[in-house]
């Protein structure tokens, strides 16, 4: 008997006719929804770059007494003419503790947009009754699509996290002679020290079997029905061989992309370290603000540039693989 479970309530697929591949459809959602993507990438991106500006200006606020520390630490030093070799374990402390803090920041502005991108996919080539659909869909399914970036995270990092923990503790090389309880070389050390690359191994298998929840959630599944339909769908029996061909290839063009605004953006690292130094008389502050600077903007311009790009073809993938032309076999349809 069959059976529509829950999870499995969303529209069928937006083309009543025969569907076009996925590459073809994401470029003519994208080309036919331009103004209305473009327009909210800006703002989203516009939005979290301004947002994530501000986090930083009251951490770097925060974290002020470090700075001056090290800056007094230089002077002495310098004074009774020994070289300075300042410490970074405060800095990395505050840096763990506000990570939390841009996470979900960046959750936040990748669940708007994704909303975005799966409602013009949703809306195919046609055109929408509603004039202001882009905002509709970022403020309608922002909570459950950050809700499965959140489960998804929790599910795939965990374990390499602990298991690296775990393994530099017993085979790290800041362990003296008398500490190591495996012996170097030996096959023991050897696997444990392997484990942690094994570990990130499954980490980006498991990630890639969940790479389809967002745009699931975005489609109006719940967190944890998108992170099945996602999981059912990679094993359908195209599904895990068309999620690997489209993540690598973004993946590539992500870090280019990233690389690239990154290098173009250096020029900023001088001169925000000279106008920093030049307003607070702090050279730790202004060295930081500097190097994080061309970071920040690497960022934003990736993100402006290709998660659109990413999210509406992660959309089209969904769409063409829930499809039942396309993948009859879908768990939670049969009982």
């Amino acid at each position: 008997m069959t059976r529509t479970t829950p999870h499995d309530r969303t529209a069928p697929p937006t083309n009543g006719g025969p569907q076009r591949g996925v590459t073809a459809t994401t470029f003519a959602v994208l080309r036919r929804h331009r103004g209305a993507l473009a327009g909210a990438t800006v703002r989203i991106v516009g939005l979290s770059g301004l947002t994530g500006l501000l986090m930083t200006a009251a951490i770097f606020a925060l974290a002020w007494p470090v700075f001056t520390r090290m800056r007094n630490q230089r002077i002495w030093y310098h004074h009774v003419e020994d070289p300075y070799l300042h410490d970074h374990t405060d800095l990395a402390l505050v840096a763990l503790c506000t990570l939390p803090l841009f996470l979900l920041l960046l959750g936040a502005g990748s669940a708007a947009l994704q909303s975005v991108c799966s409602r013009a996919v949703t809306t195919g080539t046609q055109a929408s009754s509603e004039r202001d659909w882009p905002r509709a869909a970022g403020r309608g399914r922002l909570r459950p699509v950050l809700t499965v970036y959140t489960l998804r995270g929790l599910v795939v990092w965990p374990l390499p996290l602990l298991v690296s923990a775990v393994a530099n503790s017993l085979t790290g090389s800041h362990l003296d002679t008398d500490e190591q309880i495996l012996a170097p070389g030996s096959w023991p050390h050897t696997l444990i020290a392997a484990s942690p690359a094994a570990a990130i191994f499954a980490a980006v298998l498991l990630r890639l079997a969940l790479a389809l929840a967002p745009a699931a959630a975005a489609d109006g599944l719940g967190p944890r029905a998108a992170l099945r339909r996602s999981w059912s769908l990679m094993w359908t029996r195209a599904g895990g061989a068309r999620v690997l061909a489209l993540a690598l290839p973004l993946a590539a063009l992500t870090a280019g992309v990233l690389r690239l605004a990154v290098q173009l953006a250096l020029p900023l690292r001088p001169l925000v370290r000279t106008l920093l130094e030049q307003a607070t008389g702090n050279f730790f502050a202004a060295y930081y603000a500097g190097i994080l600077a061309p970071v920040i903007v690497g960022i934003l311009v990736t993100a402006a540039l290709t998660l659109p790009l990413t999210y509406t073809a992660f959309a089209a993938l969904h769409d063409h693989l829930r499809s039942p032309h396309t993948s009859p076999r879908r768990t939670g349809d049969e009982a």
